[in-house]
């Protein structure tokens, strides 16, 4: 079986200040309940948990730290199964690396809305400010803001977390959420019909419909349409992005069948590498 690389892992993940990797642990504060949040870690081999936490609070954060780091992903399968492909040297590049998942459904919410025609970079920043703004400090990290915290921020918060018009879809999105007019928990719901449902509401295109069910839900799916998704096809298979497309996508991920959303997350990330070396040589 192929073990975790998390130091692989945490350096995908967006860096939004609610989480830090130091000495090969990786350490994530966590709300439990409404009134209270904690600060909990893996270190490859053992779950790091407060000691004052009753049996079914030590359950929910080992689950939430296991679903976060998705190290129930079985990469041995993964990589056999792309082993005679053009993918797959990403198995040896990225030997150990499974896909990061947001704690909640609504954090991973208003982190793909955060991303929207933006660079990942960027994106990061903005989901930072946020944090800092409405967030709740534990030790030198913070929680994720909930629905509420966002909810009580005026428009002139809002303006110092950068995020543009994305500030107004996160708004409006979160009111929609609190008033139970927008489902998030559609763990249940097979991916066609909650993108459908998703694409209804304001802020919420089929690029961040794919991406929310991935990031938030783990759902098998992918934004087929994202800018570094395609970038990434074309340089694998020797291609111009411009002539890369959304159905060109899916023709090359999907035959891949329940591994064609961590398949596509790998080509992001290639993409990613692949970009930052281009800049440092420029």
């Amino acid at each position: 079986m192929v073990g975790v690389d998390l130091w692989k892992t945490v350096h995908e993940m967006i860096r939004n200040g609610t989480w830090k990797f130091k000495d090969g642990v990786f350490i994530q504060a966590l709300s439990i309940s409404d009134e209270r949040s904690v600060i909990a870690g893996y270190d490859g081999e053992d779950f790091i948990l407060p000691d004052d936490l009753g049996k079914r609070e030590k359950k929910l954060v080992k689950e939430k730290l296991s679903f976060i780091l998705g190290l129930d992903t079985d990469l041995g399968s993964f990589y056999a199964e792309i082993s005679d492909s053009p993918f797959a040297f990403l198995a040896e590049e990225f030997k150990g690396l499974t896909m990061p998942a947001s704690p909640s459904p609504y954090q991973a919410l208003v982190e793909v809305i955060a991303q929207q025609q933006v660079s990942f970079e960027f994106a990061q920043r903005t989901i930072a400010n946020l944090v800092r703004l409405a967030g709740k400090r534990v030790g030198d990290i913070y929680a994720f803001p909930t629905a509420e915290d966002i909810a009580g921020l005026s428009d002139e918060e809002l303006k110092e977390a950068r995020l543009g018009y994305r500030a107004r879809y996160i708004k409006n999105l979160t009111a929609l959420y609190i008033k139970g007019k927008l489902n998030l928990d559609l763990w249940d719901w097979k991916a066609e019909d909650a993108i459908k449902y998703l694409t209804k509401f304001r802020g919420i295109g089929k690029w961040t419909a794919e991406l929310f069910l991935a990031y938030g839900l783990r759902k098998n799916t992918y934004p087929a349409g994202d800018l570094g998704l395609r970038r990434g096809i074309a340089k694998i298979f020797g291609r111009n992005v411009k002539d890369v497309r959304e159905k060109d996508v899916r023709g090359v991920i999907e035959p891949y069948g329940k591994w064609k959303g961590l398949l596509a997350f790998y080509v992001t990330c290639y993409d990613r590498k692949t970009e930052l070396e281009r800049k440092r040589n420029e």
